[in-house]
């Protein structure tokens, strides 16, 4: 068995569990807009659902369009992160990795959007009059697997131009 698999479907299956653990816990204990303070003046607990991506990215589209669009974008999405996964030579672990964390967090939403035909949000940060967004443990798995992607991307470049 090629090395890069016990690093990506572990981290794709824990990254689902966890986000989908976090998601029921949430729903079954909170009631929809009900908040609780973790963290004063930074971080609250927050139950809420968003239809749309990302800062509310076509919250307000039909939901039949929603459906379509963020359907076809994660299939499109796993698709090619699967293909990569399975055609790449294993001997990029770092991109392997990142690239899980995608996946999971993209399986861990439409796990959501089958379910409910939204997102459950739950993770509420704010600093004074600044606030973020809600989001989850897909959408940070999500971020945080593009941002180590960027980063091999980025090093890959120094690399090669320094060879050059």
């Amino acid at each position: 068995m090629p090395k890069k698999y016990p690093i990506f479907f572990p981290t794709v299956f824990l990254v689902v569990a966890l986000d989908q653990l976090a998601k029921s816990y949430i729903t079954a204990g909170m009631l929809l807009h009900e908040s609780f303070t973790v963290v004063e003046g930074f971080l609250n607990i927050t139950y809420v659902r968003n239809p749309g991506a990302a800062f509310g990215f076509l919250a307000h589209a039909s939901p039949m369009l929603r459906f379509a669009f963020f359907m076809a974008i994660t299939v499109l999405t796993s698709g090619f992160i699967l293909y990569y996964v399975v055609k790449s030579d294993g001997e990029e672990p770092r991109l392997i990795f990142a690239l899980s964390l995608i996946l999971g967090g993209a399986m861990g939403n439409l796990v959501d959007r089958l379910r409910f035909g939204e997102v459950v949000d739950f993770i509420d940060v704010y600093f004074k009059t600044y606030h973020w967004p809600a989001f989850n443990i897909a959408d940070s798995a999500i971020s945080i697997g593009t941002f180590f992607m960027v980063l091999e991307i980025l090093q890959r470049r120094k690399e090669s131009d320094g060879q050059v």
